[in-house]
């Protein structure tokens, strides 16, 4: 089989390592679609068609060439379609909101200046970039002065409106591989830097340090309500804006219940196979989802290569992805 990525960065960990389990029976090679490459060629070396190709990058250069395959009949994981409706916060809630997802209140406002002239709005809110991308606006702003100062650096910003819901300070980072699960706990960007932190804010030696310290470049455009910031080093960042310390290890029988039903149930909303959902605990074990990602980084998480590389090679053969149970490579 012949897999071909999508990416800038075929060095980043989850795709080398998924090549390194691929390379010994089968060919990888990956296309960076911010190089000009002439998206009429049908692959980076001219010929045939990869049997299967990878859309790790999420620009609109890395949206048009994964186009450009699926308008020849390949497979492509994710879809240009799918990865391109959760770049659009606006989109991104109306789906989840129309399937019954639990998903954080989100009205949508054609520039900040005109949000900022709503009286009596009712703070603390958490405004986003519209469009999500590198160097996006995600803030949390608990009252009128702290929203004066983000409009005077992006008053035309299209940008969608949540209320800030209370909950522990902590991101419940879940990503999805044809099915498998992994997680992970991680401070959040928009809790109060001020609140005094529970015992999870002092991690043990063994945890994995933040993997979103060293962002994924031109791939790392798509993030939404608590993780873009992990790449906006944009002003005024406000609370909660320190570093959020090292990534947490979670085990999936530690997360309330229903929660795995819920997370699974978000790919087939959104038709994708690899993806993260970032959720908070809105209290007593109700899930609130604030971002949905296709193909986030998952790093660090034993067997997610493992789990790539299976999928890859099933999507190559037209089969279609497992659902819980852990993936194998094929040999």
């Amino acid at each position: 089989m012949r897999v071909c990525l999508i990416t800038s960065r075929p060095g980043h960990p989850l795709l080398a390592a998924t090549t390194a389990l691929l390379t010994p029976r089968h060919e990888v090679d990956s296309i960076d679609p911010e190089a000009g490459h002439d998206a009429s060629r049908p692959s980076v070396s001219g010929g045939a068609l990869a049997d299967v190709y990878l859309l790790k990058a999420r620009t609109p250069r890395a949206l048009a060439l994964a186009r450009s395959f699926e308008e020849r009949g390949a497979p492509v994981v994710n879809s240009a379609a799918a990865t391109g409706l959760c770049q659009d916060r606006t989109a991104m809630a109306e789906l989840a909101g129309s399937a019954g997802l639990p998903f954080a209140s989100t009205r949508t406002v054609a520039a900040l200046r005109q949000l900022a002239a709503e009286p009596a709005l009712p703070y603390p809110l958490v405004v986003k970039s519209r469009y999500s991308r590198r160097h996006d606006l995600v803030a949390r702003v608990d009252d009128a002065v702290r929203m004066r100062r983000l409009c005077a650096e992006w008053p035309d910003e299209p940008v969608v409106v949540q209320p800030f819901t209370a909950n522990s300070g902590w991101d419940h980072k879940l990503w999805v591989i044809a099915g498998q699960v992994f997680a992970a706990l991680r401070r959040s960007e928009l809790a109060d830097s001020r609140s005094e932190p529970d015992s999870r804010s002092e991690p043990d030696s063994r945890s994995e340090p933040d993997s979103r310290s060293v962002p994924d470049s031109q791939d790392m455009t798509g993030a939404g309500a608590v993780t873009a910031a992990d790449h906006n080093p944009g002003p005024d960042p406000g609370p909660g804006s320190g570093s959020r310390g090292p990534t947490l290890p979670l085990a999936l029988a530690d997360l309330p219940g229903g929660w795995l039903d819920l997370v699974r149930r978000v790919g087939s909303v959104f038709a994708l196979d690899v993806y993260g959902v970032d959720l908070i605990d809105a209290g007593g074990g109700a899930p609130l989802i604030v971002d949905i990602n296709a193909f986030p980084g998952v790093r660090g998480q034993s067997g997610a290569p493992e789990a790539l590389a299976a999928l890859a090679l099933r999507a190559a053969t037209g089969e279609a992805a497992g659902e819980a149970e852990a993936a194998t490579v094929p040999g």
